[in-house]
């Protein structure tokens, strides 16, 4: 084991975070569709700093009698029954979403992962329901435990809105790209780092690694 993955296990108490950020049909994560699903790996560099590391990426099928709110599918500009979407059954995304993430989790020997997010209740909700419903047994993140870097970017950079937090944090945000899971999972991956990063170069957990 590396002493970075040492250090990662270490940082958040064996938890193994990661980035999570979902494009939905509604509020309500029992009857509202899911229709696309990003999740980012994080990892340390040569230097102990957090970084992004691998990014799955998916379009969802509506699950069978999922509603479909026009508002909603307004707001984040998705067309459901479009077949250019590449969208995949519910059931078959979450297996290889979770499988993945089993992966990369044993790989950096954590115990469970833990959900990172904007707003992340909402995004875990969602998650958890699809799981649910993929009757996937295994699952690896927390029931309940989230990061939530809307918190974290009111305490680090007096913002709670993603765009705004990461200009703030010094990120390019492109406001035409918003409302992809793909795209916000990524800038909040980076968020992430930059605030969990200050905090250690202010003097906060972790020290440094020691050379070898």
């Amino acid at each position: 084991m590396t002493a970075e993955t040492q250090q990662l296990k270490q940082r958040f108490r064996g938890y193994f975070p990661v980035v999570i950020d979902v494009e939905t049909a509604g509020f309500n994560p029992l009857t509202d569709a899911l229709l696309e699903i990003a999740a980012v790996t994080l990892k340390l560099d040569e230097n102990g700093l957090l970084v992004r590391d691998k990014t799955i990426h998916f379009h969802v099928d509506p699950f069978e009698g999922a509603n479909l709110e026009p508002a909603a599918l307004e707001f984040n500009g998705i067309d459901p029954h479009c077949a250019l979407r590449g969208a995949l059954p519910e059931t078959d995304v979450m297996k290889e979403v979770c499988k993945q993430i089993r992966k990369a989790q044993k790989e950096a020997d954590c115990q469970r992962s833990v959900i990172v997010a904007h707003n992340a209740a909402f995004d875990q909700g969602f998650v958890n329901a699809a799981i649910h419903r993929s009757a996937i047994k295994r699952t690896p993140f927390h029931p309940f435990v989230s990061f939530d870097t809307t918190s974290l970017s009111a305490l680090a950079f007096g913002q709670t809105v993603l765009i705004k937090a990461c200009r703030a944090a010094g990120l390019a945000f492109d406001q035409a790209l918003a409302h992809s899971a793909l795209y916000d999972a990524e800038r909040t991956a980076e968020l992430f780092c930059i605030i969990v990063n200050k905090w250690q170069q202010l003097g906060g957990w972790p020290p440094p690694l020691e050379e070898s």
